[in-house]
């Protein structure tokens, strides 16, 4: 079947040239009759998997009762359940909750809320972080120069720590984090002084910048900084949450206490649908109207948020996802024992990544990390996505309703797709 994509703005990146007509768990099948496995989960979106019947009913009963209702107009309850919901498997000091439409709102929220609750300024970020889109998420991501470049200048009050990616640097986990946190601290006497730094933002898991772990032992200096000098820890769950690590949230592997965490993607299993959670004396500290959204709190938003978190608890997808991660973790070894162009294999749960690197080396190939997606989808109907600030990691992102069998046929299909591109080069 043709389709006419003349009327659609050409400045999203592709992945595919797919039209896909339907999905469901961990498939999708395109409008020729194709079927694909989809380890992007939306990017990380679909953690229930594709229309899961459970959010689809949730999302349509709410539709057919109102699919408006406005927060500052009036409560409604599906926002009332939801809160519970949320409150049920968050860090239990972490008890209020503003919801928003996107990932980058939320972010700017947390900003807001940290800059409002300290009366400082600055907000340090680390090298590396993907945080969104908009002029004040851009000026705080430094993934990659595409998604900033030519939209300069961008909100200032915004400073860049290094961040522990152990293996770019040749260290031990534990010797990349004492690095980054002494550059923290130079950052803090040279840049950003305490007393005007409001908030440090982190992803527990590198996205866009390489399905990069954050050392918890990093993790639990930074809070010991923050205590010190009176900044609040903002940790970034945006595609890290829900369950895609093995926890409910990656954060939680390190047992740090965020101040205030930043969730959306696997929130709404495919509703538009964010939020922030913090304190709920962090909260009171934000000037009433100050912040707000004609669309936060949607009705079928909260819906599918409800039913999200009911079908992770209700099917063990948290479990899931432990298990299924290091089903893929241990196969994703063996296979770079045989293929010495697969130079790191790294991750928590379902969010790992496969770094493709100059054997011998740890210099970027992005040129076979690129070709081996595009194998992998011709030759296997895989659809992987890559990441990284060199574009030469292959992420592992599939649904959570993932299966043992559906592990095992990617794996091999990624063989296969290494074996095709090294003999192409």
């Amino acid at each position: 079947m043709t389709h006419d994509l003349s009327h659609i703005s050409p400045v999203w990146g592709r992945v595919t040239q797919l039209v896909a007509e339907r999905g469901e768990g961990c498939h999708i099948y395109t409008t020729d009759g194709q079927q694909y496995l989809d380890f992007t989960s939306g990017i990380g979106v679909t953690n229930t998997g594709h229309s899961h019947p459970a959010v689809v009913k949730a999302v349509q009963e709410q539709a057919a009762k109102f699919m408006h209702a406005q927060v500052n107009c009036y409560f409604h309850e599906p926002l009332v359940r939801v809160s519970h919901a949320l409150n049920a498997v968050t860090p239990p000091h972490l008890d209020s909750f503003f919801l928003s439409n996107s990932g980058a709102e939320a972010v700017e929220a947390s900003v807001k809320l940290a800059r409002h609750a300290t009366g400082r300024t600055n907000v340090i970020v680390f090298q590396g972080s993907f945080h969104g889109r908009t002029a004040q998420t851009m000026a705080m991501t430094t993934a990659k120069t595409v998604y900033r470049v030519n939209y300069q200048p961008l909100p200032g009050g915004i400073f860049t720590a290094p961040f522990p990616h152990a293996y770019r640097y040749g260290m031990s986990p534990a010797e990349a984090s004492n690095w980054a946190l002494r550059e923290l601290d130079m950052l803090l006497h040279t840049q950003s002084a305490p007393q005007e730094t409001a908030a440090m933002i982190i992803e527990p898991v590198l996205g866009e910048g390489g399905y990069v772990p954050a050392p918890p032992e990093f993790l639990r200096g930074l809070r010991q900084v923050c205590d010190e000098y009176g900044i609040l820890l903002i940790v970034d769950e945006v595609q890290s949450g829900f369950g895609r690590t093995g926890k409910f949230f990656a954060h939680e592997h390190s047992g740090v206490r965020p101040d205030i965490m930043v969730m959306a993607k696997g929130m709404g299993s495919g509703f538009p649908v964010s939020g922030i959670a913090a304190g709920r004396g962090l909260m009171s500290k934000w000037q009433v109207g100050t912040h707000g959204g004609t669309y936060g709190g949607n009705a079928m938003g909260c819906a599918a948020v409800e039913a999200t978190i009911q079908v992770i608890q209700n099917e063990g997808l948290v479990e899931n996802a432990a298990a299924r991660g290091r089903q893929l973790m241990d196969g994703l070894a063996e296979i770079q024992s045989r293929h010495p162009v697969v130079g790191d294999v790294r991750g928590l749960g379902l969010m790992v990544g496969t770094e493709f690197s100059q054997p011998g080396t740890n210099r970027p190939a992005p040129d076979v990390a690129k070709k081996v997606a595009a194998h992998a989808l011709e030759q296997g109907h895989l659809i992987l996505l890559t990441c990284g600030m060199y574009a030469n990691t292959v992420r592992w992102i599939p649904p959570l309703v993932v299966t043992e069998a559906q592990i095992d046929q990617a794996l091999q299909i990624f063989e296969n797709a290494i074996a095709a591109a090294v003999s192409s080069a």
